[in-house]
């Protein structure tokens, strides 16, 4: 404080709102890592409050200072001094919800045991209100000896009182006793202070009771959950063609126009067949990312995905894993990367490493290009029933096969390697909420730019070097050649040409010719790389600049036999071989870290392989023996 900028904690349970008050001080300006030496997001905010500097110190939920996971460890050895590298906050700002100020009071009973200028924010107290709740403010600040500031954050409602309380944090009173330390005492004082401040507990919501009756029940809630996940991939599909379609021609109109205002030679090659080829097959799918990320945070905001996780924990927990669990392998649909790292919150060791073994099982975003690409291309766009089409059941498919089969490899794990008891799982179910449009709009949009970053950097990077290897050495075609011939043998003659027929006797099994092949090396940095590394292969062979990538895929032909290269049978297997094989060098780094050994991770790559390798060569058997 004495050399003005201020540090100041947000300590809250999950689903207090800590989050989003966060967001709302700091505009969204956020810096995310880790703490040093600890795998546990790290995330600082600056802001500046009545002209002072402020650092905002987004901590991990917990429902308690005296920790049972990771996330909770880092909590109390952060704030207690302990964690080297990182200084602890100045003051601290307990955020709690004000319709389970109860509960919340236990954890801000723990808080103000340590002697640190505090403060009190209640969140949502429109909610506590609306639900014929009353909590007077004024008794509950005297009561504590400590500024209190009932906010709604999404709204911005409270935040200018709260500011003016933030920037005076060396003024803050101490309480006249801190609360007992001992738990049954420390809920004897939390009902004291309730009895004195006139608190009113809100009443229950017939409506949210109403729906979580059906939501939560072991029957329609498994069938809820299911046909909400249907709707949710047929909407990837029938919402984003029409802007897929539009980017895929804006693509191929660029290729084109470069091609006919710029002379002929390496730079135009460049630039058409390894950038816009490249990157350019990728940011088709855009439209589709941003759709699925909408949906996504959309559920998760209403209060729907903490109740999937309940409904799904009695599954989970027939395999021996529990609630948490899921949650983490929820997140995995998004990237496997946040997804393991979520992992921190399961207190179980055991449990916890099941589940980061299981994680890129789970369909993330990724794979979703090189779905719609194959769906897209081969299977027809048909209805089904009423809105249901052919290619959203597809994908459900490729989701359900992933995600089953992350629940048979836990059960085997936890049956075999990691027998042990499971701790009970406990999730304070938020209340049903419309987010603001703000709010979605902006977790998209860090999403998509994610995507974009991601296009932007390790696609670009080897979509450059697979340019280099498709275009070097130059091989001279045989003279009666014609273009198209002369295309392909340069290309088959190139590095990676040469590299593709190299594997190819491997993988012929599974249906796959050298330029699949070569796809697959290329995919081992990303899943989506396949992508952009098919799309520069056939923008080298194919003299047609305005084909999209569907159409040139579709029309390939083996120059010997002129049978096409993509069979229905090395479609499937194709898709198959991508639901299980861990291609994703992001995924290893962080399985790296967050297990401290190289051992897990080399044993998830080795049996995810293995699995996608049989799986993928099963699947061309029995669809060439069905096709035939």
């Amino acid at each position: 404080m004495s050399e003005g900028v201020l540090r100041l904690g947000l300590v809250g349970s999950p689903n207090s709102g800590k989050t989003t008050l966060f967001n709302a001080l700091t505009g969204l300006r956020a810096k995310v890592g880790n703490y040093p030496g600890v795998t546990v997001e790290r995330r600082e905010g600056e802001a500046r409050i009545e002209g002072r500097r402020v650092v905002m110190v987004d901590l991990p939920g917990t429902y308690s200072l005296t920790p049972v996971s990771r996330d909770e460890e880092v909590v109390t050895r952060l704030l207690s001094g302990q964690l080297a590298g990182v200084p602890p906050p100045h003051a601290l700002v307990a955020v709690a919800d004000a319709c389970s100020i109860e509960r919340s009071l236990l954890l801000v009973a723990q808080v103000l045991g340590l002697g640190l200028p505090c403060c009190l924010v209640l969140t949502m107290i429109d909610e506590l209100t609306a639900r014929g709740g009353a909590l007077d403010i004024a008794r509950l600040e005297r009561a504590l000896g400590i500024p209190v500031v009932g906010v709604i954050g999404h709204r911005g409602v409270g935040i200018d009182q709260l500011r003016r309380v933030l920037s005076r944090a060396e003024t803050w009173g101490r309480p006249p006793i801190l609360p007992p330390a001992d738990p049954e005492e420390r809920a004897g004082w939390a009902q004291s202070v309730l009895s004195h401040v006139l608190h009113t507990r809100p009443g229950r919501s017939r409506v949210t009771d109403a729906i979580d009756r059906v939501i939560l029940h072991p029957v329609a809630g498994t069938l809820i959950f299911a046909a909400v996940m249907l709707t949710f991939f047929q909407l990837i599909f029938a919402w984003a063609q029409p802007a897929m379609e539009g980017l895929d021609h804006a693509v191929a109109f660029t290729r084109g126009w470069l091609h006919g205002v710029m002379p002929a030679g390496v730079v135009v090659d460049f630039l058409v067949d390894g950038v816009l080829a490249g990157v350019g097959a990728v940011i088709v799918f855009l439209p589709q990312i941003v759709l699925l990320f909408s949906l996504l945070y959309l559920l998760d905001d209403l209060g729907y995905m903490a109740r999937a996780a309940f409904v799904i924990d009695r599954v989970m927990g027939a395999i021996g894993l529990e609630g948490r669990s899921f949650v983490s392998l929820l997140s995995s649909y998004a990237c496997a990367v946040p997804g393991i790292m979520a992992t921190r919150t399961i207190p179980s060791p055991r449990d916890r490493l099941v589940t980061i073994l299981v994680s890129p099982l789970m369909t993330c975003s990724a794979r979703l290009p090189v779905y719609a690409l194959l769906i897209g291309a081969f299977v027809p766009s048909r209805r089904i029933f009423g809105p249901l089409g052919l290619q959203g059941l597809a994908l459900l498919g490729l989701y359900l096969l992933g995600s089953l089969s992350a629940l048979a490899v836990a059960a085997v794990l936890k049956k075999s390697l990691f027998r042990g008891q499971g701790l009970p799982f406990y999730m304070e179910l938020p209340p049903y909420r419309v987010p603001t449009l703000r709010l979605l709009m902006t977790q998209v949009w860090a999403s998509a730019r994610a995507f974009l970053r991601r296009a932007g950097t390790i696609i670009l990077g080897v979509s450059l070097v697979l340019w280099g290897l498709l275009h070097f050495p130059h091989a001279q075609a045989p003279p009666a050649s014609t273009p198209r011939e002369a295309a392909r043998f340069a290309l088959e003659q190139s590095i990676a040409g040469r590299i593709g027929h190299a594997i190819e006797p491997a993988i012929a099994p599974l249906g796959f010719d050298w330029k699949i092949g070569v796809g697959l090396v290329a995919s081992l940095a990303a899943r989506e790389v396949i992508v952009s590394t098919l799309g520069q292969i056939y923008a080298a062979s194919d003299q047609d600049d305005t084909a999209s990538l569907r159409q040139a895929i579709r029309r390939d032909v083996h120059p010997g036999t002129q049978d096409l290269v993509f069979t229905p049978a090395t479609v499937a297997s194709l898709l198959v071989f991508f639901v299980f094989a861990l291609q994703c060098t992001s995924t290893l780094a962080v399985m790296r870290r967050e297990t401290n050994s190289l051992r897990w991770p080399a044993f998830a790559f080795g049996y995810l392989l293995a699995l996608g390798y049989g799986a993928s060569y099963v699947t061309h058997q029995v669809v060439t023996a069905l096709w035939s």
